[in-house]
């Protein structure tokens, strides 16, 4: 019996023996390309959050629950929020992204797709199309969709001085538009503070916004006034909505008058509202900041510039001209122009941003009315030596015209999105590509959450979330973004609400925010870890208009 036993054990010892190694237990094959795993997923539209993972498959979100399969790359979301990627809808990146599609502070910020703009394409009307392409081939990492500028047409018809164009130059203003519209633009814009844009009549730009209403494009602007006449503006733009039948969309929505704080804001509200009412299709922007950002030329009042910028520059040299120049400063806006050193009550209340040159670097941050009493000049004579100093640069300031209630009261109605008004910086870290140290460059979107839905109930989260992601894209006609819904493109943000904070303030304006973890563009992982991968998975978006519309 003993015996038998030994010779099974040994036996089962040798079949062991000339039996073939174990395997490891076979990995499944992935079904997607990214699951976000486990996270609080606000879908865009303003519904509360559901515990939910996310499946990615060529670009696209396939499948949004519990998800048992596997994705190529699995992300754990726990204790993260997921939302769609945010849309800045009042972007000033169209040039520099010919150098440099990284984008890398939008994206740092939760953006995935920028609207621009403003000023137009850098590109004339007929060279879109090759401008589109360049972009695509180089490569750029957010979505990029861009307006044409009326001012644009009107200095192909008629160069940069003043005047009413003749039906000849309208014609020709006409088809430019036209030519943008047919290449893919979003629609026109204008910027009525600043010349050339400023001589143009309501009726000239119901007229160009006609051609882009033929294609559901908009007309979007930057008013003729945000500071004492801004109900008055916000009334033109309606107007040249209603009678183009162009939808309109006003540009970074403020009221921008000291003296206005608290009432000009909700008056303008009321005739947005109102205009909603009886089927305008209107709507606005804003960024969540007390101070604008732009250019010195806009102290000088329009007149200066009535025949060209080159002719404007020479008025700036003499002084006879300037003493005129500084009586009307001192006297307030005027027909045609918004005094905005009147609308921050004052030049104590004008910083000095960037000057670029050497001679006035070290004033950088200064009230101009400091800077004028250190150098014993009448601050505006200031304001415009720095100019001339800087050419041909833009040297810039920060206004600060704005107050908190006005945001808030702005950023409490449904109908308003978000947009910085920056530019992408050419290298992350360095100011924006338009030369302003402003916050709104590296802080804007995760603001909105940080400060007006955690630090102090404004919105709520998911409101604040909409703004920048659901709304825009159905306001653009972006039907295939913005929502986390199966088939939509998957633009999608990780952000850590614990940590989440934007961070850059007007001492460190580039400072990067935190939080914000994972940024995926078209379902390429672009921001991992809080750092950019290198991807360019962004695409030109192009708005849908027939040639001969």
């Amino acid at each position: 019996m003993f015996k038998h036993v030994l010779m099974c054990s040994a036996m089962a010892l040798l079949l062991a023996g000339n039996a073939p190694a174990s395997q490891p237990a076979p990995q499944p094959i992935p079904e997607y390309d990214i699951v976000i795993r486990g996270g609080r997923v606000l879908d865009g539209a303003g519904n509360p959050w559901v515990r939910a993972d996310v499946a990615v498959k060529d670009g696209r979100v396939v499948r949004v629950g519990r998800i048992g399969g596997h994705g190529v790359k699995e992300i754990d979301a726990r204790d993260r929020y997921v939302t769609p990627g945010f849309i800045d809808m009042m972007d000033q990146s169209g040039g520099v992204l010919l150098k440099n599609g990284a984008a890398e502070n939008k994206l740092r910020m939760g953006v995935t797709t920028v609207i621009a703009g403003e000023g137009g394409t850098p590109v004339e009307a007929s060279q879109i199309p090759a401008y589109f392409g360049q972009l695509e081939k180089q490569g750029i990492a957010v979505n990029f969709g861009t307006y044409y500028s009326t001012t644009q047409a009107r200095q192909k018809a008629m160069g940069d001085g003043a005047g009413t164009p003749t039906a000849a130059q309208m014609e020709v203003m006409k088809t430019e538009v036209r030519k943008a519209m047919e290449a893919g633009v979003f629609g026109v814009t204008s910027a009525l503070i600043y010349p050339p844009s400023s001589f143009a009549s309501t009726q000239d730009l119901i007229t160009m916004s006609k051609v882009s209403a033929q294609c559901g494009g908009f007309y979007a602007t930057h008013m003729r006034d945000e500071s004492a006449d801004l109900v008055k503006a916000v009334n033109e733009a309606i107007e040249i909505g209603e009678k183009s039948g162009a939808k309109v969309e006003i540009f970074h929505l403020k009221a921008a008058f000291a003296p206005g704080w608290g009432k000009l804001m909700p008056e303008a509200i009321a005739s947005v509202n109102a205009a909603r009412a009886r089927g305008v299709d209107v709507a606005a922007d804003l960024y969540p900041y007390t101070a604008g950002g732009t250019g010195l030329e806009i102290i000088a009042p329009s007149w200066v510039w009535a025949d060209g910028i080159e002719k404007g520059i020479a008025r700036l040299r003499d002084p006879k001209v300037r003493e005129r120049m500084k009586k009307e400063v001192a006297a307030g806006s005027m027909p045609g122009w918004s005094n905005l050193v009147e609308a921050s009550g004052g030049f104590g209340n004008v910083i000095l941003a960037n000057g670029f040159s050497k001679k006035y670097a070290p004033y950088h941050g200064q009230s101009l009315e400091k800077i004028g009493a250190t150098l014993k000049r009448d601050p505006a004579d200031v304001a415009w030596d720095i100019l001339l100093e800087g050419l041909p640069n833009r040297s810039v300031a920060l206004y600060f015209m704005m107050n908190e209630g006005d945001i808030e009261t702005a950023l409490r109605q449904p109908w308003v999105s978000i947009g910085s008004d920056a530019a992408a910086s050419e290298k992350f870290g360095d100011l924006d590509a338009l030369g302003l140290p402003h916050p709104r460059a590296y802080g804007t979107f995760p603001r909105v959450i940080a400060e007006y839905s955690k630090r102090r109930p404004v919105i709520s989260l998911e409101e604040a979330v909409r703004k920048m992601t659901g709304w825009p894209a159905q306001r653009m006609g972006l039907s295939d973004r913005g929502l986390i819904r199966d088939g939509m493109r998957a633009d999608l943000v990780i952000l850590d609400p614990a940590t989440l904070d934007d961070v850059a303030s007007w001492d460190k304006p580039t400072a990067a925010p935190t939080g914000i973890e994972t940024v995926v563009v078209n379902g390429v992982v672009t921001i991992e870890n809080g750092r950019h991968t290198g991807a360019r998975a962004g695409v030109v978006l192009r708005h849908g208009c027939r040639a001969g519309t």
